[in-house]
């Protein structure tokens, strides 16, 4: 089938939930996808921060066909080895003692929720629940992933939300003390900001954050469903803060492309999940945990993490060179390998400029064109981005 063919029949029959792009994309190889037409595109996009070891890369394709000959499927009242591994590898390398899986950053998120609340009760009174949450943050779909996000704009037609919510401006630590009450059990943030339009949290404020949630009794979560997983320059964001969360959300990239979500916790914050509280069918199942070892292991192994720190830094470097060139741009920001590019009009239109030349670019909000490629991009591979980009500025 061609893109068209592909196009008419989708529209026919899958729900009307993304305002789709019109390709279909069939193939993909390290930085660059085909489509249905046979078209070659530079991907900028890897599926929303997912593919940070490149498409199809082989040490995951490989994991992913030996582990479906062996064992697809199997319930979480047993151990699961490769399940094991994983969380071993994630704990080992990050600052928390214990980690559960699920599906989805969604899920994840939702699953941080749940324990903050368990243990705040369990430690502080039935009457902690609140999680404050930052304005223009991201946490999910559902409805209560959907409440903490702070932007009404993915609230409204879902009313009445979930209680238990409340929000204040990113990087202001006023404001965050201004808005604890007695209720508050717990502090939810993205070290860096992402479908917000690409925001880096300040030092003083994650600092300050986790200051005052010490002081103050309350549970501190990260986020890091996007900004995680060697995306920043660093294998986790909050880690160039020098603080240490107590939860710690995952999804996205930790698969290499399979479908998977993780939520990490300090032993005595995890205490407070007992049998039965939670749990997640296809959580952590064989076949998406070994894909997930793969992964976390490329991106260990190849030292992506500080490929992302010096490519982050070279991608940085060419992007502020054109907004010297284009007096339309704003301001150049983020961490690594997740850039926003901010402008005084809306972007779509870049985006569509450079899809036709190829390359495959996101917003972050009507104004923010956000970068994301893979996190093995190359010095080339980012000079010919950087080109189209120039070619579709000039033209916008």
């Amino acid at each position: 089938m061609r893109n068209l063919e592909i196009k008419e029949e989708g529209q026919k029959y899958v729900m009307n939930t993304y305002g789709r792009l019109p390709l279909a994309v069939v193939r993909g190889k390290g930085a660059y996808v085909w489509d249905a037409d046979g078209k070659e595109y530079l991907d900028f996009v890897s599926g929303i921060a997912v593919n940070n070891v490149g498409h199809c890369h082989p040490k995951v394709v490989e994991a992913i066909a030996n582990q479906a000959e062996t064992l697809l499927h199997c319930s979480n009242l047993y151990w699961i080895e490769s399940q094991v591994k994983l969380a071993k590898i994630l704990v080992e390398n990050s600052d928390f003692d214990k980690v559960f899986f699920c599906n989805s950053g969604a899920e994840a998120n939702e699953g941080a929720v749940k324990l903050a609340r368990k243990y705040a009760k369990q430690h502080w009174g039935e009457d902690k629940y609140e999680i404050i949450t930052m304005k223009k943050s991201f946490h999910g779909r559902t409805l209560a992933t959907l409440t903490a996000t702070g932007q009404e704009k993915f609230h409204k037609g879902f009313e009445p939300l979930p209680q238990g919510f409340s929000y204040v401006p990113f990087n202001d630590l006023e404001a965050l003390e201004k808005a604890i009450g007695p209720h508050t059990c717990a502090v939810m943030l993205e070290p860096v900001q992402g479908e917000g339009g690409v925001l880096p949290g300040e030092d003083a404020f994650i600092k300050g954050v986790r200051k005052i949630c010490d002081e103050k009794d309350l549970l501190f979560i990260v986020d890091e469903v996007q900004c995680g997983l060697g995306r920043t320059g660093k294998l986790f964001a909050y880690q160039h803060y020098g603080v240490e969360p107590d939860i710690m959300t995952l999804a996205k990239a930790l698969g290499g492309g399979a479908p998977i979500g993780a939520m990490l916790a300090k032993e005595k914050v995890a205490a407070g999940f007992k049998p039965g509280d939670h749990a997640s069918t296809f959580g952590g199942n064989p076949l998406v945990t070994a894909a997930g070892v793969a992964a976390l292991n490329v991106i260990l192994e190849e030292d992506l993490v500080h490929n992302a720190e010096v490519m982050g830094e070279y991608l940085m470097c060419k992007l502020e060179g054109l907004k010297k060139k284009f007096n339309f741009i704003k301001e150049i920001r983020g961490k690594g390998l997740l850039l926003g590019m901010e402008c005084a009009k809306e972007v779509s239109g870049i985006i569509e400029a450079c899809l036709e030349k190829g390359l495959l670019l996101i917003n972050a909000g009507p104004n923010v064109l956000r970068f994301i490629p893979p996190l093995n991009i190359t010095f080339e591979q980012v000079d010919r981005a950087a080109v189209i980009l120039e070619e579709a500025l000039a033209a916008s």
